[in-house]
């Protein structure tokens, strides 16, 4: 974007490139990813934080991909007039596909296919291969799905990093047990509002019916796929694979999940979808016992979706407008997010100078980055250190932090306040975290009265009464 500048690359070589994929000679080692950064530097005038490095003979399609890795969605779409037609199709599919906007990406991504495979260029393959599979994927195609896993795995598996391995292990594995199932249809109904409870975990459970018989489920945003414990299939009498796939990246340890398929399965009691997909986990694999909470189930994006927008209120209640119309005149309020992988992406702030934030509303833990310290040092004087430590990391190493009393942040034009977060000093060494500036968990989205996740519009807004006095 024109907007946002958080990363500062020369663009002096756009001339050098080739007119299509299929000329397009393999890039250098050196341009495979990119640049290393060591230290950040602030780019005068806007305080964004700028990666240094090597910077000097890096072309526009790097650098486009320098942006696209950093989420700026904004900057990307403002440059690519300054590549060829198929470079450019290919970015426009990518952000597609970050937008939610599942038919344009794949669109714009199959015809490509043949041309990005031939071209001997592992960096523009990857993107492209797992943006369609994420496409299909939330599509509810898992057939497409699996075969495009498979397919990425089998092309450019040897160039993925080892958190991109862990971000495609779920699908990877486990889509081949569902390939045969049948597709989630959804029964329209109107607006509703449902009851939501705290968990011993401090997550949101919500009521759902299981084959007529009534259950509560943890709700995950971020989660893709639907989970079910082994002991509520039984009680329900659903069927379960004899086939399963073991898994690591679900709780950090080893553990077996078979599939089953739901005949129908009702949220709130008032929206019906029929023929859902769940993957079926063995009840002691997310059994805690600190808390003796037993989860009977997880309620992840692949059925989220069809709640089309839900808004989660103060008073344990949770509006839901499941209408697939055309977005309403006051529809494009809030701030734009996107889904990444498996993040989902927040840009805050005004137009031209958003930052993004990562929101985990499956998670109890917010704090801010270094990218967030670095605009904001001078705010944090005289404060004492504080050591933090990030859940769920492999390195839980407690990092150099201070605690932001009162934060601000616009959110989409409405400027509201967060309170008590920590900000690291230092980059946590994950690439995933230290690329945005925070990670806003249940414990700050619990301090607005209501919230709004528009899965129409990819739009998140908070009330007017959360405004900052």
């Amino acid at each position: 974007m024109a907007r946002a500048c958080c990363l500062c690359l020369m663009a002096g070589l756009a001339g050098l490139l080739t007119p299509s994929f299929a000329a397009q000679a393999p890039a250098p080692p050196e341009k495979q990813s990119p640049p290393k950064q060591e230290t950040p530097a602030q780019q005068p005038g806007t305080g964004a934080q700028v990666h240094t490095g090597t910077s000097s003979g890096i072309d526009t399609d790097v650098r486009i991909e320098n942006l696209l890795a950093d989420h700026q969605y904004f900057r990307v779409a403002d440059e690519l007039d300054q590549l060829p037609p198929e470079q450019a199709q290919l970015y426009r599919g990518v952000l597609a596909n970050r937008e939610n906007n599942l038919r344009k990406s794949i669109g714009l991504l199959e015809p490509l296919i043949d041309k990005v495979a031939a071209s001997g260029d592992p960096v523009h393959e990857k993107l492209l291969r797992k943006a369609l599979a994420e496409d299909y994927l939330r599509e509810g195609d898992l057939a497409k799905a699996a075969e495009a896993y498979k397919a990425l795995d089998a092309r450019v598996g040897g160039k993925l990093s080892g958190d991109e391995k862990d971000e495609i292990e779920m699908p990877l594995k486990m889509l081949p047990l569902a390939a045969a199932n049948p597709a989630t249809t959804v029964e329209r109904c109107d607006p509703f509002v449902m009851p939501v409870s705290r968990n011993p975990l401090g997550l949101r459970d919500i009521p759902v019916f299981v084959d007529a018989r009534p259950h509560s489920w943890m709700l995950d945003p971020t989660a893709p796929f639907n989970l079910i414990a082994r002991s509520v299939a039984h009680m329900v009498g659903l069927k379960v694979s004899e086939e399963a796939a073991t898994i690591h990246t679900l709780t950090g340890k080893p553990m077996q999940v078979h599939v089953t398929v739901i005949p129908r399965f009702t949220i709130g009691g008032r929206l019906t979808l029929r023929n859902v997909t769940a993957f079926v986990f063995e009840d002691a694999d997310y059994f805690f016992p600190e808390s003796n909470y037993q989860v009977q189930g997880v309620l992840g994006y692949s059925a989220l979706q069809a709640l089309g927008r839900l808004t989660i209120t103060g008073d344990a209640t949770i509006e839901v407008n499941p209408d697939k119309g055309a977005p309403g005149p006051n529809d494009d309020k809030g701030a734009h997010f996107f889904l990444d992988g498996d993040q989902m992406i927040l840009a805050l702030g005004p137009v031209g100078k958003e930052r993004m934030f990562a929101v985990d509303a499956g998670g109890q833990q917010s704090y801010f980055t270094s990218r967030y310290y670095d605009e904001h040092a001078s705010e944090f004087a005289g404060q004492p250190v504080q050591m933090f430590t990030i859940s769920g990391m492999q390195n839980k190493t407690p990092q150099p932090a201070y605690i932001a009393e009162t934060a601000a942040l616009d959110i989409g034009g409405t400027l509201v306040n967060v309170h008590y977060i920590h900000s690291l000093t230092q980059p946590a060494g994950d690439a995933a975290l230290d690329d945005v500036y925070g990670v806003l968990g249940i414990d700050a989205l619990d301090q607005f009265r209501r919230y709004t996740f528009d899965y129409r519009t990819m739009r998140f807004s908070v009330g007017q009464e959360d405004a900052a006095q």
